[in-house]
């Protein structure tokens, strides 16, 4: 998962294999969604870990084992924002308990919707069963199945919300188009791996719209659409994507598996997509092909949906990826520009983060909690190469790709660090991501995305420099997630695992290497790759090209680098609050905090116009920005003393250094040739 939390402060099936958690994990069987035909993946006998084994003793269970669950969705009332579902579950006389998706993989966090979840009614032999939840985890529901049962049949609804931010769990549903995460209506017994589950779907869809997913069809009529049957772990790792207007565009036909770039939208021309973009989509797959040398799927789907109405964001999948992105992206250059790395970072989690796995991710079923410590290089890592993988593509030119570095080395540099190690800030995720955009500086975010950028990106020009060009981190990449090609599966890894294989790549201290930049307390972001690559960071009064686009498209006023605050801009009530304010800034030393509505600047009202012309008053004298603010009620005056003009982060060329940071951003397939 790439987040966009805040975007003005920042910028997401297993064959069975062991972890050192002693878990083993499994359950795809590889089938070509197009032709149809199976394979077969080579299995291992599970050992669960003490905890689930613990799950299992304790939670009674009347589902019966190895059988299909079936699973029919309705999409039909999706433009209200209503999903229905039916669920058939095989059951014997007894107990059971029934459990609500809470960890969902990507996400990082127990962000399960079970609130939206409605309407739940129970039966058996066509009488209602009455159902409790338990009343400390509210994903629990328990039953009692009738002497005499052999099923429990249970139907529900879920309500996609109509606005605000979220994973999964945010709105997924307009008029015109949905994706179906299929763990918003799942439900499933306690006491087994999501792996031992096997669950066949079907799906009704609004008359007229069309669809794509990683799942492969085994029949479809005019009414409804019938899945081959797949764990319930592939199940959730294979959402769908569907709408009235639908284009799917085939991409680097020379390359096998086969890959697509499926669009929906809320208008017909937003799926007007230029050959340039797609044949830079094609080099992508082309260029993820030869980074990693090898490929872990059977085909691969970016499902892509293009409405203002969804809260922009990505979420990773082993064979596609639900990418969310606003309505006119591939026909603004702004809204282009802000969001062409999401596919890249996406894709990019095919290898890192669904067939290698932290050990600590690596759960056997939705409701295990999750470690989230490694997630600077589950994400950091895919982060760093989603970035050069979108210049290496063609996605970004080479300039914007350094202007987006020179933002993000910029604005990590900020007082939570002197309190907060970028391990913690991983570890608690599942906190960060719903926390507060206010004071952000102050308490640091999921800072594991960008400082990982930066923190691999010193580990490549590091090795590029000791192995005098011989080595990158594109060596690493083959050796920890390449060869051979296989179908979908999970191979677990710790620290260690990695470290061994830098090792291999380059030997040195790399442990050392992570201590002082993961693990320990730094005042300063992470540089050496910067300054290692020939370039350093540097400021002046020309505007950041990204920040400039990041401005157009958020609709908010990004002065964090002169007065330390970020202003939005859209119209109504929300123009002029303060969406940030940094401490030890000018404007927070003057008083100014986050939510207060800018009301005048230097006695004309707010516009960006009049705060960018107050700024360029005070530069070189005495004179402070005098700003009156609206704080929940109470009108008040602040003087900010500001003097140094407009202050902007860009890379500057250090010709005395050899160039390794343009080094890194060279395509592998100029001949557009990859594997």
């Amino acid at each position: 998962m790439r987040s966009s939390l805040p975007r003005f402060d920042l910028r997401t099936d297993p064959v069975q294999s062991r972890c050192d958690n002693g878990f083993l994990f499994g359950g795809i069987a590889p089938m070509c969604k197009r032709c149809g035909e199976g394979g077969s993946v080579e299995r291992a006998k599970p050992k669960p870990s003490l905890l689930f084994l613990a799950v299992l003793v304790l939670m009674p269970s009347a589902w019966g084992q190895n059988a299909t669950i079936h699973l029919s969705a309705d999409l039909r009332e999706a433009p209200r924002r209503i999903f229905h579902a039916r669920l058939e579950l095989p059951a014997k006389p007894g107990p059971i308990t029934l459990l609500y998706p809470k960890w969902i993989p990507g996400e990082h966090a127990p962000d399960g919707p079970i609130a939206d979840l409605v309407g739940l009614k129970l039966t058996a032999d066509g009488k209602t069963i009455p159902w409790r939840r338990d009343d400390v985890d509210m994903f629990m529901f328990h039953v009692e199945v009738p002497s005499g049962a052999t099923a429990l049949e249970a139907t529900y609804d879920y309500l996609s919300p109509a606005g605000g931010e979220g994973f999964s769990a945010g709105p997924t549903a307009d008029q015109m188009l949905a994706v179906l995460e299929w763990n918003l209506l799942v439900l499933y017994p306690a006491g087994a791996p999501t792996d031992s589950l096997t669950y066949q779907a079907s799906l009704r869809l609004p008359q007229g719209w069309k669809f794509a997913t990683s799942l492969t069809v085994e029949k479809q009529d005019a009414d409804e659409i019938l899945f081959v049957p797949v764990s319930l772990t592939t199940l959730v790792d294979s959402p769908v994507l569907a709408g009235q207007n639908f284009r799917s565009i085939p991409l680097a036909p020379d390359v096998q598996p086969p890959h697509h770039l499926n669009i929906v939208a809320d208008s017909l021309a937003a799926l007007a997509i230029s050959d340039e973009q797609i044949a830079a989509y094609s080099r992508l797959v082309r260029e993820e092909g030869a980074l990693f040398g090898a490929r872990h799927y059977d085909h691969y789907d970016f499902l892509v949906s293009l409405t203002n109405y969804f809260y922009p964001n990505g979420l990773e999948h082993h064979q596609s990826s639900d990418d969310r992105i606003p309505e006119r992206t591939f026909i603004n250059s702004d809204q282009e520009e802000n969001e062409n790395s999401l596919l890249s970072h996406e894709f990019t989690h095919s290898w890192n983060g669904k067939y290698r796995r932290p050990a600590g991710l690596a759960t056997p079923d939705f409701e295990q909690p999750m470690k989230g410590d490694l997630l600077w290089i589950y994400e950091g890592l895919t982060q760093y190469i989603g970035e050069f993988l979108s210049a290496r593509s063609g996605l970004r030119t080479q300039d914007d790709y350094r202007e987006a570095l020179a933002r993000v080395a910029a604005y990590l540099d900020w007082p939570g660090r002197s309190w907060r190690s970028l391990e913690d800030t991983a570890v608690a995720a599942q906190l960060l991501y719903d926390a507060s955009h206010n004071w952000a500086s102050w308490r640091r975010s999921v800072d594991f995305y960008d400082e990982g950028w930066l923190i691999w990106l010193d580990a490549d020009t590091l090795i590029r420099q000791q192995s005098h060009g011989q080595k990158s981190l594109d060596d690493f990449c083959r050796r920890f997630y390449g060869a051979p090609d296989s179908s979908p599966k999970m191979v677990p890894y710790t620290l260690d695992d990695v470290i061994a294989a830098l090792n291999a790549t380059l030997p040195y201290d790399w442990r050392g290497f992570f201590n002082t930049r993961v693990y320990e307390i730094n005042a300063h972001p992470p540089l050496g790759g910067i300054e290692r690559g020939g370039w350093q960071l540097i400021y002046n009064d020309e505007e950041n090209a990204v920040m400039r686009v990041r401005e157009s498209v958020d609709e908010t006023l990004d002065l964090r680098f002169s007065l330390g605050i970020v202003v939005q801009t859209a119209s109504g009530e929300e123009n002029g609050r303060l969406a940030d304010v940094i401490p030890g800034m000018p404007a927070a030393d003057a008083g100014l905090a986050p939510g207060m509505r800018l009301s005048s600047v230097n006695g004309r009202g707010f516009t960006p116009g009049a705060l960018h012309e107050a700024i360029a008053e005070a530069k070189g004298n005495n004179k402070p920005v005098v700003i009156t603010a609206d704080h929940g009620g109470f009108v008040l005056t602040y003087d900010v003393q500001y003097h140094g003009g407009e202050r902007y982060p860009h890379l500057l060329r250090n010709t005395a250094q050899p160039d390794l940071l343009s080094d890194t951003l060279r395509p592998r397939t100029p001949s557009g040739n990859g594997k």
